[in-house]
């Protein structure tokens, strides 16, 4: 049997996802950034709470442009994993399956958690 030429390497930049495979993939990486960000947001809590000196110093760091767009960020991906979450939960007990519903869910996910990243980033950065 004669061998079979591979690929060495993957292009991920050919592959044609579609929008569903898109929002769960990108449901996998808001939990990642969540779960990445969880010790930071707890320590700034307990320096936060620790007393005025240290809230004062929170809220000073929180007031520099890229602690803003770090919140912007971290704002995308909850919202995004929330949304997507809800839409994995619908699809496990068989609401939405279908190709269309599926789609237009997928699309109402990114949309929802773009518009709420674009309030959240409107309100910090006016």
């Amino acid at each position: 049997m004669k061998p079979i030429a591979r690929p060495v390497y993957l292009n991920l930049l050919r592959i044609h996802l579609p929008l569903t495979g898109w929002v769960s993939i990108l449901h996998r990486v808001s939990g990642v950034l969540l779960f990445a960000a969880l010790p930071f947001s707890v320590w700034a809590l307990s320096v936060s709470l620790s007393g005025e000196a240290g809230f004062r110093r929170m809220a000073d760091a929180a007031a520099h442009p890229l602690a803003k767009l770090v919140v912007v960020g971290l704002v995308w991906a909850f919202a995004h994993h929330l949304l997507g979450g809800l839409r994995h939960l619908a699809l496990d007990v068989h609401w939405g399956t279908g190709l269309r519903t599926a789609r237009q869910s997928s699309l109402v996910v990114i949309l929802a958690a773009g518009l709420v990243t674009l309030a959240a980033a409107w309100r910090l950065f006016a």
